[in-house]
């Protein structure tokens, strides 16, 4: 007979003093061994062969100690416990099971005292419960009886003060808690981290409970999306078989934002309820611990920072996201805070809360969480705090994105997070405005090497802001700018330019002439048409250009200057090198007159000019004059700023014109190590550098080492930039040519043909690098001894 439970608070339990084992027994008939105390919930089958079963079993030398299942709520902590007991005592190696539920420190001590009555402990009367659960509790500490322990769902470790098993040979404990951290630690203690199914334990899993094949059609994908919970993928598959849905339906079903966790497990008070004995639904269970974690201190903060959390990417946050003002200020708004304002020790005390209850994962660099958490604090969310929720997470993106993407992979985090964002936030990042980080994200594609993904990026955002705001709109038109630049940038500058055509005509009729929009569309017209093989007519377009500038934005405004400077270029292209550095020479003077020798724009000037001298054939100038730009760039911008190692870059490259290729060579391959630091391997700048080292060792006397690098490079440009790509082009040339070089006419001559045919069909018969490749051609099939006679 059970022993009633006293409703007071227990406060504490006094231990036993170590006597010995028959002290606790009363006059009554000897216990019959074994003893099983308390209700052991039924062991689902499927949880048995988890590769976490293996670690539990593992123990000391004599099966000793206390092992800790910590893990989130549904990852099957009490599964595997239950496991372990019934492996134990259907193989008679215990005489006495106790399992209790350790929700609160009453419970255990109303289980500890009901296992001292039915062993029958001296002195053990049901009146004074935290008195029989002490006898127990030494009775233990005593026994050599061979006993297991298992403290169920244990939410709190000081329920468990004065409480936890002893350490005895003859004794083991198990408790599964979702807690984790100092709280846990003690002697014979060993915290074993429970975490989700692996994937094929998950499909596994999925397949045997299905067992019907017709709706185990993707059970990979339904394993994927529940984020191989064991929790809700046993509700899951139990929702099939009572629904009798297919795996795919359910994922259609699941990916629909407006179904709820809920909605997609059987229906706990129907006729069949949940599966496996569960008292608790995936959302219910999660519920638990989010309430738990917003109740402990500080208070109310940790469902905020789950929000926030829920609309990022679940793989790794960046920990600095929490820490911005822009998520002090929601997290201010979000808990009703007006003063004092949530501050950054405060978020990280927060994250820390749920870092102990396993609901997130905190580092100092990223902060992990379960995708069903992020669903079920989104489902707790109205349409309208998600709208908000992912705005300032999309600030907090903004506020720690930075100008120069030195570490790539910190780059590839934030633009993962953005993505994610774009999803939950649907059209509210887009109106009545694009948040600036959805262009930041497309154009980081591009800066980080790809533009073709910047391209296709910008192809969604257009099509989404058509949808949203409409054709004629100023953000819609500046979106189809963006993608114009960014499909030259992978190679169709032919492609830009006709985009930018196109555009212009519609900008004329939506603004005007004179509207600035109208401008720099002009200016980027002209850009891509020289790019696309038309520098002369590119020089005409920037003349009319200036033209117009002149009169609407007058002679300071800083796109009349840089207006100034694309003719210049355009004219040196078109082969006037002399006049295009006299005219970026007057430029410098006016504006180091209007903008100072320090701006961007005036240093750039000054880069353009040391280049144009070098042209007109003043090599030991252009050395001399990058190398003053350079002195000034470390001090105004710093050595890791990109203008400052494409200066270097350019340096490197005149002194390898001035007659110089062994110290081009070194300048370069140290220029190679600071932007494999900064801009990381596949950037387009530190592509670049690596075709400029292979050239200048090879002038430097070493053609077949010149010609295995150019290879080595154009592997990674095909990968990373695609085989129609300027630069990949670039490459495949000065690849025949270092073969040539190194002895191979006949392969430098074969390699060119091939190459004349792609760019005939990428860049067109009247491209300068066509006609280059065609001269090249013609050289090394003489060289072969070869006709050379041949048309296009």
């Amino acid at each position: 007979m059970r022993a009633e439970v006293d409703a007071r608070d227990a406060k504490g339990v006094q231990v036993g003093d170590g006597n010995t084992q028959n002290n606790f027994f009363s006059g009554q008939e000897p216990v019959e061994w074994p003893v099983r105390v308390g209700i052991v919930p039924q062991p689902a089958a499927s949880f048995q062969g988890r590769s976490t079963a293996g670690e539990l079993h593992t123990s000391p030398a004599a099966g000793a100690g206390t092992r800790l299942l910590s893990g989130l709520g549904g990852v099957g902590k009490t599964q595997l416990a239950i496991h372990l007991a019934e492996r134990l005592w259907s193989g008679n190696q215990i005489d006495l099971l106790l399992w209790v539920a350790a929700g609160s420190r009453q419970s255990i001590i109303t289980g500890y005292a009901q296992a001292a009555a039915d062993l029958a402990l001296r002195g053990v009367t049901g009146a004074d419960i935290e008195q029989d659960a002490a006898r127990f509790h030494a009775w233990l500490a005593s026994t050599d009886r061979r006993w297991l322990v298992v403290l169920d769902d244990l939410t709190a470790t000081a329920d468990l003060q004065q409480l936890w098993p002893p350490g005895r040979r003859s004794g083991r404990t198990v408790v599964t808690t979702r807690l984790r951290g100092a709280g846990l630690d003690g002697p014979e203690r060993r915290l074993i981290a429970v975490g989700t199914f692996s994937h094929e334990e998950a499909v596994h899993y999925l397949r045997a409970r299905l067992g019907d094949t017709r709706l185990a059609d993707d059970p990979a994908g339904v394993a994927a999306d529940l984020g191989r919970l064991p929790l809700a993928l046993a509700q899951a598959a139990a929702f099939l078989r009572d629904e009798r849905v297919t795996c795919s339906e359910y994922r259609r079903r699941f990916a629909d934002s407006r179904a709820r966790l809920d909605d997609l497990v059987p229906d706990p008070s129907g006729s069949t309820g949940l599966p496996d004995d569960y008292q608790r639904t995936v959302a219910a269970t999660l519920a638990l611990s989010i309430d738990a974690a917003d109740a402990t201190r500080p208070a109310g903060l940790a469902r905020p920072l789950l929000e926030l959390a829920s609309v990022l990417d679940p793989a790794g946050i960046p920990t600095s996201v929490f820490t911005t003002t822009a998520a002090g200020n929601w997290l201010s708004y979000r808990c009703g805070r007006t003063s004092p304002l949530v501050d950054e020790r405060t978020v990280r005390s927060g994250l820390q809360v749920l870092h102990r209850l396993n609901l997130i994962t905190a580092t100092a660099e990223a902060v992990t969480v379960h995708a069903l958490v992020q669903r079920a604090t989104r489902d707790t969310c109205t349409q309208d705090t998600l709208a908000d929720t992912a705005w300032a997470a999309a600030d907090a993106l903004t506020e720690i994105w930075p100008d120069v993407e030195r570490d790539t992979a910190h780059a590839q985090r934030l633009r993962s997070n953005t993505t994610t964002v774009r999803h939950h936030a649907g059209d509210s990042l887009v109106q009545p405005s694009p948040h600036p980080v959805v262009n930041r994200v497309n154009r980081s594609l591009g800066e980080s090497g790809n533009p073709a993904a910047a391209m296709k990026a910008f192809e969604q955002l257009r099509d989404d802001l058509l949808r949203v705001l409409g054709p004629d709109h100023l953000d819609t038109l500046t979106t189809r700018s963006n993608l114009a630049h960014w499909r030259g940038e992978a190679g169709d500058a032919a492609g830009a330019a006709s985009a930018f055509h196109q555009l212009l005509n519609d900008l004329l009729r939506v603004v005007g002439p004179d509207h600035r929009h109208t401008l720099t569309i002009r200016n980027n017209l002209a850009h891509w048409r020289g790019k696309a093989g038309d520098p002369a007519g590119a020089a005409t377009a920037a003349e009319e250009l200036l033209e117009d500038q002149l009169r609407v934005l007058g002679p300071d405004h800083p796109d009349t200057l840089a207006t100034r400077g694309n003719l210049a270029h355009w004219r040196g292209e078109a082969g006037d090198a002399a006049g295009a550095a006299t005219a970026t020479e007057e430029l410098l003077d006016d504006q180091l007159w209007v903008l100072g020798p320090d701006h961007p724009a005036t240093l750039h000037t000054r880069k353009n000019l040391a280049s144009w001298r070098g042209w007109t054939g003043d090599t030991a100038g252009a050395v001399a004059a990058f190398r003053h730009l350079l002195e000034d760039q470390l001090r105004v911008q710093g050595p890791d700023h990109p203008d400052t190692l494409d200066t270097r870059s350019n340096l490197a490259t005149w002194r390898g014109r001035a007659g110089d290729p062994a110290g081009a060579a070194t300048a370069t391959e140290e220029l190679l190590g600071d932007q494999l630091r900064v801009l990381g391997p596949d950037h387009p700048g530190t592509l670049a550098t690596r075709g400029n080292l292979a050239t200048w060792r090879g002038e430097a006397g070493d053609p077949a080492g010149a010609a295995t690098a150019t290879e080595e490079l154009l592997g990674d440009q095909l990968r990373v930039q695609g085989p129609d790509h300027p630069d990949t082009l670039v490459t495949r040339s000065n690849l025949a040519t270092w073969r040539g070089r190194a002895g191979d006419a006949v392969g430098a001559a074969t390699a060119f043909q091939q190459l004349l045919n792609d760019q005939v069909r990428v860049l067109g018969p009247d491209h300068p690098g066509t006609l280059n490749t065609l001269d090249n051609l013609d050289y090394w099939r003489g060289q072969a001894g070869e006709d050379s006679d041949h048309t296009l």
